[in-house]
C-alpha cells in the first residue's frame, strides 16, 4: 500500500524542510562526473551510483530526493555531443529519485538550471530557445511524478520568470533561487526585489543557493525574510567564504590559482559549521533550509540533528566519548594518552 504524504506547501506550514542538494560536486568527487562541462551522465552510464548517492541523502534526513538533472538540459548536453540522450537522461533521473523517495515518504523534485542561453541583447530568440529549454524538463518531470520542480542558480531575473512561467502551466508547486554571486540579478534587480516579484507572481519558495557560503549569504537572506511574505529558501555552498571573497569562484589557494571547482578542499565547511548554519537560518524565520554544491552526506545529518531530528543516519552519529585517546574511559586509555599527546 502505498503511505499518503504530505505535499511540499502543508510541509513548510508545520515544519523547516530540509533540502540535499550539491550531487554534482559529489558525483564528480566520486569519479563519476566531468568537472567543467558537470554534465549528469552519470543517471544513464552508472544509474546505481547516483540512485546510492539519493539513499544515501534520505538515510541523512533530507525531505526532498532531488532528480539529478541540473545541467542536463538540451543546452548543456549538446555541448559535450550527447543531445540525443536528453530525454532518457530526464525519464531515468526522474525515475531514481522516485524510487529513492518512495522508500521514505520523500518529496520528489524536478531539477531546472541556468542555461547560459538567455541573452537580453536578444530576447525574442533566447527567450524561446530557454522557455523551450525549461518546457521539456517540466513535462519530463512531471511525467515522472515529481511534487514540484526546482528552478535554481540564476543570475537572471528574466530567466528565472521563464522558469516559473513554465512550471506554473504544468501545475507544480515553484521553488525559484538565484545564486548570489553578485548583490544584484544581472539584469539589474537586487536579489530581495527579484525574489519578492517571483513570489508575487505565484512561486510558492524563492530564495538563494549555490555561490556563497553561509557566512556570506546570510546577509543577503536578511534582506529577502524582510521582503518577501512566503517561504524562503536558503541553500548555501559548505566552503569558507569571507568578505574578501564572499563567493567560492573567488576563492584562491596558497598559490594564488583559483580554487573554484576543484581546490576547493582548503575551504571545506565542517558538519558543525552547516549545523549552526541550519539553526541559524530557522531563527531567520527560514524553513526551507539545505546545502548546495560541496554537500556531503555528514552535513545533512548534522544539519538535520540541528533542527532537532532523529535520522535513520543518526544510529552512527559519532560517540567520541568512547574514542581509545579522546574518549572518557580513564583506566584504560591514559598509557596511551601520556605516549600520543604527552602527560597532563
Amino acid at each position: 500500500m502505498t503511505r499518503s504524504k504530505k505535499t511540499l506547501l502543508e510541509r513548510l506550514e508545520a515544519n523547516e524542510v530540509l533540502v540535499a542538494e550539491g550531487y554534482i560536486f559529489e558525483l564528480e568527487r566520486r569519479g563519476f562526473l566531468k568537472a567543467g562541462p558537470f554534465v549528469p551522465e552519470v543517471v544513464l552510464k552508472y544509474p546505481e551510483v547516483v540512485q546510492e548517492l539519493h539513499r544515501e541523502f534520505v538515510r541523512a534526513g533530507t525531505d526532498v530526493v532531488v532528480a539529478c538533472t541540473y545541467y542536463g538540459h538540451r543546452s548543456k548536453l549538446r555541448s559535450i555531443g550527447i543531445e540525443n540522450a536528453l530525454e532518457r537522461l530526464n525519464v531515468k533521473a526522474l525515475e531514481l529519485a522516485v524510487e529513492a523517495a518512495g522508500e521514505t515518504g520523500a518529496l520528489v523534485a524536478g531539477n531546472l538550471c541556468n542555461t547560459w542561453e538567455y541573452d537580453p541583447s536578444d530576447l525574442k530568440t533566447s527567450e524561446k530557445n530557454v522557455r523551450q529549454i525549461f518546457r521539456e524538463q517540466v513535462q519530463w518531470a512531471k511525467a515522472g511524478g515529481a511534487d514540484f520542480i526546482i528552478a535554481e542558480t540564476f543570475n537572471y531575473y528574466g530567466e528565472a520568470l521563464l522558469s516559473l512561467e513554465e512550471i506554473k502551466k504544468a501545475g507544480l508547486p515553484a521553488v525559484i533561487t538565484f545564486s548570489p554571486v553578485a548583490q544584484s540579478t544581472c539584469d539589474g534587480l537586487s536579489l530581495a526585489e527579484a525574489c519578492q516579484r517571483l513570489q508575487k507572481d505565484g512561486a510558492e519558495v524563492v530564495g538563494l543557493n549555490c555561490g556563497r557560503g553561509p557566512k556570506t549569504m546570510i546577509p543577503i537572506l536578511e534582506q529577502i525574510r524582510e521582503a518577501v511574505d512566503g517561504h524562503v529558501a536558503a541553500l548555501p555552498v559548505p566552503y569558507r567564504t569571507n568578505e574578501q571573497q564572499p563567493c567560492f569562484f573567488d576563492l584562491r589557494g596558497d598559490d594564488g590559482k583559483n580554487a573554484f571547482p576543484v581546490a576547493l578542499d582548503p575551504f571545506f565547511l565542517s558538519r558543525f559549521e552547516m549545523a549552526d548554519f541550519a539553526v541559524t537560518a530557522k531563527d531567520m524565520g527560514i524553513n526551507y533550509i539545505g546545502i548546495c554544491c560541496g554537500a556531503g552526506p555528514h552535513h545533512v545529518r548534522a544539519m538535520a540533528e540541528a533542527l532537532g531530528r532523529t535520522v535513520p543516519a543518526s544510529e552512527y552519529s559519532p560517540a567520541i566519548n568512547l574514542h581509545p585517546v579522546f574518549g572518557d574511559q580513564e583506566d584504560r586509555r591514559q598509557h596511551f594518552v601520556e605516549c600520543l599527546v604527552g602527560p597532563g
